[in-house]
């Protein structure tokens, strides 16, 4: 269903991004931010099953800056280079190929923003920098380190009671800070939505996605 199409921030900088597009007229558009494994299988199947739900969605390849075409699987090895790759991106220049793919969905309509892992932490920035109409992020742990930015849209976050990367000291202070982001705990620990890792939970991803889709049905159509 998707392909492979190209964008250019606003310095300039070009990239790569996977597009899928809904039958006929789109509901609305979904900023979808991969994990630290780049826009792999998983995140292109993530891509075409909200295109399948009615919305045009894309997720930009956002380790292009420092090197093209990552794909990488889950192994220890593969989790390292993901961790070593985002470390090497500024945020601020992840936040300009994002509001580039955000311009892409324009056309589409009211835009939300979901994602998963170091993703889950970018739907945040999504919400505090970028002007969507609402975001989603799954166990983003460094959204912690973004507490002391305001969302302008309504924001989820699904979280997993076993993840101990997103102790509940940061759940609380998350809570604390902006009272108005609604949170939602899983029996399942970090990376449950993703049925290529051994973390897989299926009734949590299954849950987490149908509050996701009611997140979108509710604020984009």
């Amino acid at each position: 269903m998707g392909e492979w199409i190209d964008l250019k921030a606003a310095d300039g900088h070009r990239f790569r991004a996977w597009r899928a597009k809904p039958q006929g007229k789109p509901k609305g558009g979904v900023l979808l931010m991969q994990e630290i494994f780049g826009v792999n299988a998983h995140i292109r199947e993530l891509v075409d099953g909200f295109a399948a739900d009615g919305y045009a969605t894309v997720a930009p390849a956002l380790y292009d800056r420092v090197e093209k075409g990552v794909e990488l699987g889950y192994s220890a090895e593969d989790v390292a280079k993901g961790r070593d790759l985002r470390t090497k991106i500024p945020v601020d220049e992840v936040v300009k190929d994002m509001a580039a793919a955000r311009d892409a969905l324009k056309p589409a309509g009211r835009i939300g923003a979901v994602g998963y892992c170091w993703g889950g932490t970018l739907a945040w920035l999504c919400a505090t920098r970028l002007g969507v109409d609402c975001a989603v992020g799954y166990y983003g742990s460094a959204t912690i380190d973004f507490v002391d930015e305001t969302p302008t849209c309504p924001v989820t976050l699904m979280l997993g009671e076993t993840d101990t990367t997103f102790p509940p000291q940061s759940i609380e202070a998350i809570r604390a800070r902006h009272p108005e982001v609604v949170v939602f705990t899983y029996p399942a620990g970090h990376g449950f939505a993703c049925d290529h890792r051994d973390a897989y939970h299926e009734p949590s991803a299954r849950h987490a996605r149908e509050r996701t889709l009611d997140v979108f049905k509710r604020y984009l159509g």
